[in-house]
Parts: C-alpha cells; structure tokens; sequence
C-alpha cells in the first residue's frame, strides 16, 4: 500500500461526515483521488432532488484527500461550486480530483462530479493551505 493510500485511509477512518454521506474510496495516488457515493431518500430536498450540499460535500471530501494524499497536512481556504444538472434520488455520482497547481504553502484542485450517466452535474474548484506538518503514516496495511 503507498503512502498516498495510507494518509487517506487515516483520515477517512476518522471521517465520520464522510462515512454517513456512504463515500466509497475508489482510487488514491499522490494529489489524486477518485470517490463514488449514492444519493439517499433523505439527502433530497423539497424539490425531490440531491440538496446542493451533496454534491458540495462530496468534493470537499475529495479536495481533503487529494490534497492530503502528497503528504503535507493540508486545509481548504477557499472552495466553490456550479451546479450543472439535477440530482436524483438512487443516482450514483462520481468525484475524480484534478490537481491544477502545486506549491510549498498552496495547491489548486478541479473536481468533476459525474451521475451514474456519465453526465457532469457540478465543477468544483478549491484552493487549499498546505501546512509544514508531514504525515506520519502508520504501518496498518
């Protein structure tokens, strides 16, 4: 298992908000991370469709273990998001990161979220601070 891996399953044992939205880690590798969740009855709002803070959610958690995965303990100061299609109830939504730009103190990533049709349904972009603190990665594999 590398280190990438290794950080994140750290972070994300003690995620709590993450395990309760049902993110799965499909894939990690350094400053990258690729997440799957299903959108549940009680995630929708008046309008029968995902609240905006799903999809939002989602790629926050996929910013933090993007971010994270190159070793320096990073945090998010500035995120956004457009939303570009509805979210239904049962849809299955995909974030994979892309990770823009990198330097000592910030990085800039893009996440794409797409529904189990393959369709993009919200960009998200997120700066994060990246902290002189390493990871120390434990040895649990």
């Amino acid at each position: 298992m590398n280190t990438s891996t290794k950080i994140v399953n750290q972070m994300f044992e003690k995620d709590a908000f993450s395990k309760w939205l049902g993110i799965e880690v499909l894939s990690v590798s350094k400053g990258y991370c690729q997440l799957k969740m299903k959108v549940r009855e009680e995630m929708l709002n008046g309008f029968y469709i995902a609240h905006g803070g799903i999809a939002y959610s989602l790629a926050d958690s996929a910013l933090a273990f993007a971010s994270n995965s190159n070793g320096k303990q990073s945090l998010s100061i500035e995120t956004s998001i457009s939303h570009t299609m509805a979210i239904k109830g049962g849809d299955e939504l995909i974030a994979t990161t892309e990770e823009v730009s990198v330097s000592n103190k910030f990085a800039v990533y893009i996440i794409i979220i797409k529904n189990n049709d393959n369709h993009i349904i919200a960009h998200f972009k997120g700066t994060v601070y990246r902290t002189s603190t390493n990871w120390i990665v434990e040895n649990n594999e």
